[in-house]
């Protein structure tokens, strides 16, 4: 072999790296994460958002979301609703008389384009309310009626009996008495032939009374066999009188029966006559006849009085 310079032997040994002597080796500690296949993840678990709660400002409150507001905001910060729309206080309430009328001024939602009116649609509202404010005014002035009108629907009827009684002309013991007698086999009868058009009989009350309805008799009885006997009043036009002067007709309607009801509800009734318009029956040899006439008014649980 070449001889070796001693400087390059230098340089070499000093570029070795020392080596120590092998030991006895440790023993091996477990891996503390087993190895696993690879397999599909589990997806996240859903979190429960809860609702953003009221937070305490100074300022106003939505009246919306009930979220607190700096006092120097007009919308909510939240649901972008305007402030002026709710209440001064906590709470979102307004006083009774600001909400009386909250109801004319439409609340829109954010971005919504209010509607716009043509032609005379603004007149409408004018109209509807016109129309409630004279149904509450009719309803004001004809209360009393109304339940006047609904006492006497349901009152208890009680006879009421004339006091003196007058007629146009009577035929001989057939006087108006006889039609107001209680008994159906006596008539009234004027003793002309025809149809008595404009014959009368008229009952007097010396206190004045309340009438709600009329039995008519017609005929020279009750009996269905007597009605061709005589002629029978067809219409009858009743002049009511009362305490006070003034005067009221009704006309009533007849048919061919025997005994008839008709509605005559008037008030201080002083007196009431039948004048007869047309009759059943009229011939030349015979008359009109009415049997009876009977008055039915309140009794006296149900009376004004």
């Amino acid at each position: 072999r070449p001889p070796r310079d001693d400087a390059a032997a230098a340089r070499a040994r000093a570029l070795v790296v020392p080596v120590a002597e092998p030991g006895p080796r440790a023993p091996a500690t477990p891996d503390p994460v087993a190895p696993v296949l690879p397999g599909r993840p589990n997806a996240a678990r859903p979190q429960v958002r809860r609702p953003a709660g009221r937070v305490e400002e100074s300022g106003a409150v939505c009246p919306w979301c009930s979220t607190g507001n700096r006092p120097d905001r007009h919308f909510c910060r939240r649901c972008a609703m305007s402030l002026a729309d709710g209440s001064d206080g906590p709470g979102g309430r307004r006083p009774w008389w600001r909400r009386l009328f909250a109801g004319r001024n439409e609340v829109r939602w954010a971005g919504e384009r209010p509607r716009l009116r043509r032609g005379l649609a603004w007149l409408l509202p004018l109209i509807g309310w016109g129309l409630v404010a004279a149904l509450v005014i009719t309803a004001v002035f004809m209360a009393p009626a109304a339940i006047q009108a609904v006492k006497d629907h349901f009152a208890k009827r009680a006879p009421v009996s004339p006091d003196t009684y007058a007629a146009s002309r009577s035929y001989a013991d057939n006087g108006p008495e006889l039609a107001f007698d209680k008994f159906s086999n006596t008539f009234w009868g004027p003793g002309i032939t025809g149809d008595g058009a404009g014959e009368w009989i008229e009952a007097r009350f010396a206190q004045p009374v309340d009438t709600l309805e009329v039995l008519i008799t017609p005929g020279v009885s009750a009996r269905s066999n007597d009605l061709a006997k005589s002629a029978r009043p067809s219409r009858l036009e009743a002049l009511i009188t009362t305490a006070d002067g003034k005067k009221e007709t009704r006309t009533l309607t007849l048919d061919q029966g025997t005994r008839q009801q008709r509605p005559l509800r008037a008030r201080d009734v002083v007196s009431v006559r039948f004048t007869v318009v047309s009759s059943f029956g009229a011939g030349a040899d015979k008359q009109v006849a009415i049997a009876e006439i009977e008055f039915f008014g309140p009794s006296g649980s149900y009376s004004r009085r």
